[in-house]
């Protein structure tokens, strides 16, 4: 053969590379048939349409945007830096990012460079060839699309681990503004339970004179003593709340947070959301309440979810594996070539006349496999059909995620209006009951009576404020939350069109 075989060969191989994997036995991705909705559904004293929030996806809400105390947002901030559980999941989407490329590096040939020294002898003279050549060892002519699959595959599956990232990104948000929140309003049931230890106190040390000087009885005496051990248990229960609190809110953060980020109470706003209103008159006790979505919202949001897209990715994995187990059941070919300079003398290995080519193509046909083949190919339309029965159970979680939290806002908001104005009503009877107990209408069992169902509305306002709070973080996680800004990972763009040379 001619010299210019080699370059032949060369053009060749090139033409057989841009041939290949132009072609794919995948099927048409199925339609998830999720069965959901259109709309929510709201309650029915939600009130006028809100159309300004109607354009202002929660979606497309960033976090920053949507909790108002600067203390919540830089912890969260240090949790997105710093968490633990947010690193792994990081280094999860590396590796499954560098699975992808050793996948993605088998549509093109591989081609490495090699220097042979062969000596061999016995009874015959010792003799040494020296080989040196440029090759591509059995590269696949992807002619069915199966290597191009297994790289989609690949790809679909990266995408859905830097989703499942954005969900434990989004997890993680939730749990710290829970946690933060939980640790306000045990912070605040502790001053208040503090305050009511102190006054019931100073009441059992007038009692213990009026009782000195016959004018209360036993009886009333040891009410007042029954009520300053009731605080006194309730400050001892709420301080080590109140130290598990700081302490769960330092794992989730993985540091310790400072003194100057962690709450004081809950009368000032831990959340906003810029275009929506008001929804009652919580607002007046220094809240800003995450108003009803509005009515005509499209369901259709819940495929912003991460949990949801992941989901998406890991069905279009499977599917494209339908089409790699598929090209398996036809012939394909392999390519081994590969040129140099052959010689007995290493100093006279580059010189004319010792070059050498080969070239071994390799036809492989499938003719009997003991049913291995139909079977891969079942196993992959079953793994198929599973990760569209779980694509579809996604959307249906995330739809009552989001119908749950809806119903328990508005549930909450009613909540919240009734223990104010139950708190409001608790304090007025208060005071007359002291003024009644003050001119000797009424005994002290009466005063004390009243100042028990005061104290208990108080906590029950705390625990709707909190409950009402951590809801609307409820919400905006179900509804897949905003972008995260600190965010840092690698865009799947970026990661289709890197081909880093090995």
């Amino acid at each position: 053969m001619s010299e210019r075989n080699p370059a032949t060969l060369a053009l060749l191989l090139a033409a057989l590379v841009a041939f290949t994997g132009c072609a794919t036995m995948a099927p048409a991705l199925p339609q998830a048939q999720a069965q959901i909705p259109a709309t929510w559904p709201l309650p029915e004293s939600t009130g006028e349409t809100n159309t300004d929030a109607a354009q202002l996806p929660v979606a497309d809400i960033g976090w920053r945007d949507f909790f108002a105390d600067p203390r919540l947002a830089d912890v969260i901030a240090l949790a997105l830096e710093h968490n633990r559980d947010l690193r792994v999941a990081a280094l999860n989407v590396e590796r499954v990012q560098a699975q992808y490329r050793i996948q993605r590096s088998q549509r093109l040939p591989s081609i490495g460079a090699e220097l042979l020294l062969e000596r061999s002898g016995g009874d015959a003279p010792v003799t040494e060839v020296y080989q040196a050549g440029v090759g591509v060892a059995a590269f696949e002519l992807d002619l069915f699309g199966r290597v191009r699959s297994l790289s989609e595959a690949a790809l679909e599956r990266y995408l859905a681990t830097d989703e499942a990232q954005r969900a434990t990104q989004l997890s993680l948000l939730a749990q710290v503004a829970g946690t933060w929140l939980a640790l306000a309003a045990d912070q605040e049931l502790l001053r208040l339970s503090e305050a009511v230890m102190s006054a019931y106190g100073q009441t059992l040390e007038l009692g213990q004179r009026r009782y000195e000087a016959g004018a209360t009885s036993a009886l009333e005496l040891e009410q007042i003593r029954t009520q300053v051990a009731t605080a006194r248990a309730d400050v001892a229960r709420l301080r080590g709340q109140v130290g598990q609190g700081r302490n769960a809110l330092n794992l989730l953060v993985g540091l310790p947070v400072p003194a100057g980020l962690l709450p004081d109470d809950l009368v000032e706003p831990v959340t906003r959301v810029a275009g929506f209103s008001a929804a009652d008159d919580a607002a007046a006790a220094g809240f800003t309440a995450l108003a009803a979505v509005p009515e005509g919202l499209d369901s259709q949001l819940l495929l912003r979810r991460p949990d949801v897209r992941a989901a998406e990715h890991r069905l279009r994995a499977a599917n494209a594996d339908i089409g790699a187990a598929r090209a398996a059941f036809f012939p394909s070919i392999s390519l081994t070539g590969s040129v140099g300079s052959v010689s007995d003398e290493l100093s006279g290995l580059f010189d004319s006349g010792t070059r050498y080519w080969a070239f071994i193509p390799r036809l492989n046909i499938p003719i009997f496999q003991g049913g291995r083949l139909r079977a891969s190919l079942g196993m992959a339309q079953a793994d198929r059909d599973i990760a569209l029965a779980q694509y579809e159970q996604a959307i249906q979680a995330g739809f009552r995620d989001v119908a749950d939290a809806l119903a328990l806002g508005e549930s909450l908001a009613e909540q919240l209006q009734a223990r104010e104005d139950l708190v409001a009503a608790a304090g007025r009877a208060e005071t007359l009951a002291q003024a009644r107990h003050d001119a000797g209408l009424d005994s002290f069992l009466v005063l004390l009576d009243v100042q028990r169902t005061l104290y208990a509305a108080q906590q029950a306002l705390v625990a709707t404020r909190m409950s009402e709070q951590a809801n609307r973080v409820t919400l905006y996680r179900a509804l897949g939350g905003g972008w995260l800004e600190d965010s840092a990972l690698p865009l799947p763009a970026a990661a289709a069109a890197d081909n880093d040379s090995d």
